[in-house]
């Protein structure tokens, strides 16, 4: 796609909702369980308090929304957390913000595919055996998907985020509807009990407080990747901003309704599930091969008839393809927020670089490959990859409402109308509430977490904003060293141009060689060759004298046959001797057709140029020889995903249209 075309891949809202907020919205799918996992290691004596848990994580996930929606309206230009943070905290805040995000949009993908993975095992136990496999297969699905561009990627992924949603809201209602009949569904795992686990028995007081606390906090990966769409209102459709807020808010409200059917249905068909299948009692089977399925799917077992009922398929299908796609809400965010920050000059400017499709690729292949090894380390195993899940995200949603807070705050202080003013003091409201809450569970998530595997992502965001500030550094200091202070001592011409043939025989390459570095007209002029075996050297000085070629040759002997070193020695010695002159080194090279025939050619060449690149005042010249088979590679390059392309800013394309 032309670059003019940007404007074509911009979203109506119909297709921006399963694109930014498919995360949020499968979360359902296993929010509900991970709150059931946690509590139930204290036995069935605490599964009591699960709808305390789940209002909880209501009550949170409404907070949240409804103050990121005070940042889309302040902050239409894409960046969300980061730039606000960024603009009213400070950068080093912000980047704080920045790789909290970065190392929570790779867990999303790990779970994600994980997650999905194992509802399709729970329809079809058969393979288990191939987890890992399948997780990869799917991350490489999603990778392709995405490199066709944004609003290719969500036509595809919108019949299943939407076919998710009206199965889950079909399955809440029959199931409610049954219940008020008198014929309230049971799960499978209804007739078994629960053994406590020995650390968690007969819990009173503070190990109590901590159980209810880590079942939040497990709870609450319900709210991740809410912060998406505040990320990616560039993609929105004109009124970005209006499109965003209201895309954000429907978001926000069915995420809420389908948590809350969930968890009511799980607790209405007694779902009985824990981490360890041994300390399940009455199973009658060996607990070491036995597989229990998702509470989704023991949910829609029990409402649809059974196991085998159309019903249940259709809620594990749509469940395992939403779940595998809520993985794209990271691949639409990490290419977005890492392009900002190549932008900005704290990750490589190839992240910055859109494909052919218009995508951001690099920062998608990126993505996909640390999310693949993620998932191949861990071997696709949800329950230990959501230790290190939803910390990013609440260290981003916290931050981030301070920053709004502060700007309610300079905004109120330029703002004299009332109802404007107003306006703003309702904003300041909710988003000084919304930094409190998140940073209390910001608070417990560490706490009850960080032993449990989050001290991994604690300690990869760590890591990840000390490179970015490194990469920061790098940039600047170069910026400033190629910056021109002088133009007029800059511009000297130097005193000399010092020409050097590089020769290893006397063949065609080395003809027309001599003949461009003639063409350039240096001051002087010579051959150089390097004599590793004393008869091919004596030799090649015979050719020479018998062709009449009028380029002095010279010989350097090199007892060591070594050949690299000699010649940088020699054009350093040049160097020495006249500072002010320039040495230019002509190299011949081979051009081939055949990836293959690049490794018997040019390796010499290329040790060469990378030697003399790093000697001042040279200037390495390849004179290309194309052979026979390069002929049938003349044709444009083949074109790899995002090499070579500029990138352009997400917040400019409207404005620079305009």
């Amino acid at each position: 796609m032309r670059s003019e075309e940007l404007h074509e891949t911009l979203l109506p809202k119909r297709l921006a909702l399963p694109i930014f907020a498919s995360d949020p919205l499968s979360s359902v799918a296993y929010a509900t369980q991970e709150i059931l996992l946690v509590l139930t290691l204290g036995g069935l004596a605490y599964l009591h308090f699960t709808p305390w848990i789940a209002a909880a994580v209501v009550a949170l996930m409404t907070v949240v929304v409804l103050s990121y929606r005070q940042v889309v309206h302040a902050y239409p230009s894409g960046g969300g957390s980061y730039e606000v943070v960024s603009t009213n905290l400070g950068p080093s805040a912000g980047l704080v913000v920045a790789a909290s995000l970065l190392v929570d949009y790779v867990m999303t993908v790990a779970v994600s595919v994980a997650s999905g993975v194992d509802n399709i095992i729970s329809a079809i136990p058969e393979l288990a055996d191939h987890r890992v496999l399948l997780a990869l297969g799917f991350v490489a699905l999603l990778t392709a998907m995405n490199l066709r561009g944004v609003r290719e990627s969500g036509r595809a992924f919108a019949a299943p985020t939407y076919l998710f949603i009206g199965g889950v809201l079909i399955m809440v209602i029959t199931g409610l509807i049954r219940y008020a009949l008198g014929d309230a569904p049971v799960a499978e795992s209804a007739k078994y009990g629960i053994t406590a686990a020995p650390s968690d028995a007969h819990l009173t007081g503070l190990a109590l407080l901590m159980l209810v606390l880590r079942a939040f906090s497990s709870g609450c990966t319900a709210l991740t990747g809410v912060e998406a769409i505040s990320n990616g209102v560039p993609a929105f459709r004109k009124p970005k901003p209006k499109n965003a807020a209201s895309t954000m808010a429907a978001m926000g409200i069915i995420a809420i309704v389908m948590f809350v059917g969930v968890t009511t249905l799980a607790l209405i068909t007694k779902v009985h599930i824990t981490g360890d299948s041994c300390r399940l009692t009455g199973l009658g089977t060996d607990c070491s091969s036995y597989t229990q399925r998702t509470v989704i799917a023991q949910i829609a077992a029990s409402v649809f008839g059974g196991e085998h009922s159309v019903g249940f398929y259709f809620i594990q299908a749509a469940t395992a393809l939403v779940l595998i796609l809520a993985a794209n809400t990271a691949f639409n965010g990490f290419p977005l927020l890492a392009s900002i920050l190549a932008q900005h000059r704290y990750l490589p400017r190839q992240l910055h670089n859109r494909g052919d499709r218009l995508a951001f690729s690099n920062g998608i292949l990126a993505l996909a490959i640390v999310a693949g090894l993620l998932l191949w380390g861990f071997k696709a195993n949800v329950t230990s990859l959501i230790h290190l899940y939803i910390l990013g995200v609440f260290t981003a949603f916290t931050l981030s409402q301070l920053g709004m807070v502060r700007h309610w705050n300079r905004a109120l202080r330029s703002r004299p109308d009332p109802a404007l003013r107003r306006r703003h003091e309702v904003a300041r409201v909710i988003n000084a509430v919304g930094s409190v809450v998140t940073g209390l569970v910001l608070v417990i998530v560490l706490a009850t977490k960080f032993t449990e595997g989050a001290w991994l992502a604690v300690l990869a965001a760590i890591v990840l904003w000390v490179m970015m500030r490194g990469i920061r550094r790098h940039y600047d200091a170069t910026a400033a060293e190629l910056a021109v202070t002088d133009p007029k001592s800059e511009l000297t011409l130097p005193s000399r141009v010092l020409g050097i043939v590089l020769v290893s025989t006397l063949h065609k390459p080395t003809l027309r060689a001599l003949a461009y570095a003639h063409a350039f007209r240096p001051d002087l002029l010579e051959a150089l060759t390097v004599s590793v075996d004393r008869e091919e050297a004596a030799t090649l000085r015979e050719r020479w004298e018998e062709y009449g070629i009028d380029v002095p040759l010279k010989i350097i002997d090199s007892p060591y046959r070594e050949v690299t070193r000699p010649v940088v020695e020699y054009v350093r010695s040049i160097r020495r001797e006249s500072p002010r002159d320039v040495v230019a080194v002509f190299i011949p090279e081979y051009v081939v057709g055949r990836w293959w025939e690049n490794l018997l050619h040019n390796h010499s060449a290329l040790w060469l140029k990378s030697r003399l690149l790093f000697t001042p005042g040279v200037m390495v010249i390849s004179v290309p020889w194309q052979l026979t088979s390069s002929a049938h590679a003349d044709r444009p390059a083949a074109r790899a995903p995002g090499s070579f392309r500029r990138g352009e800013p997400q917040g400019q394309v409207g404005t620079r249209r305009r």
